[in-house]
């Protein structure tokens, strides 16, 4: 049985309400034309996981995980580092900085987080489409998580096209170079073999 929409839905709505403006508002202050970029990008993946939630019954600790990462990818490029704090790149701000100089950047800390909950949204579509529409309940084999976390991983190449559209769009970007998006694809695989993982260990078979 699904929650009622409008008490759980409204505090995230509000949450992810809250974060888009200050990133709009932060973005035309700072004359950020990247991030106005992405927050288009947002408002549309905002808009389909809209969609998605009205097919498949999102839950509510599944919409939150997506709200946080939303918020955390807003902050990470409009958020300045700190003088004196550790970051790699062009442009102090959170996606740059070194969470464990030259071995953990907060960009790829997000980057395996955010991948990891699209493998555990991929489970949960798939898993609630075949019991509304087979009656069939889905087994956390080795099998059906290893698609949905190479979904999970396709999903996070996909965003490496996203970021490639950028750096030829605009002529300032904080994307960064092969090795950034080596680490990026090596961050997403990680996120989403955890997030496999967890939800092996905690869906009774």
């Amino acid at each position: 049985m699904r929650d009622s929409p409008s008490p759980r839905l409204l505090p995230v709505f509000l949450f992810n309400g809250a974060y888009m403006i200050a990133s709009v508002a932060t973005s035309m202050v700072q004359g950020n034309t990247e991030f106005i970029f992405y927050i288009v990008v947002m408002l549309v993946l905002i808009g389909v996981m809209c969609l998605v939630h009205k097919k498949v019954g999102l839950t509510t600790p599944l919409l939150w995980a997506l709200s946080v990462w939303g918020m955390l990818h807003m902050a990470g490029g409009l958020v300045p580092v700190p003088a004196g704090w550790p970051y790699n790149g062009e442009h102090a701000v959170l996606y740059s900085l070194w969470l464990i100089p030259e071995k953990l950047k907060y960009d790829q800390l997000v980057h395996a987080y955010g991948f990891g909950v699209t493998t555990w949204l991929c489970w949960h579509a798939l898993s609630s489409s075949l019991l509304r529409v087979a009656g069939f309940r889905l087994r956390p084999t080795l099998g059906m998580l290893t698609l949905c976390a190479a979904a999970g991983v396709g999903f996070g190449a996909l965003n490496e096209v996203i970021e490639f559209i950028a750096v030829l769009s605009m002529p300032k970007t904080n994307v960064g170079g092969y090795m950034n998006t080596g680490w990026d694809l090596v961050a997403n695989l990680i996120g989403a073999t955890v997030a496999a993982l967890i939800i092996r260990f905690s869906v009774k078979d």
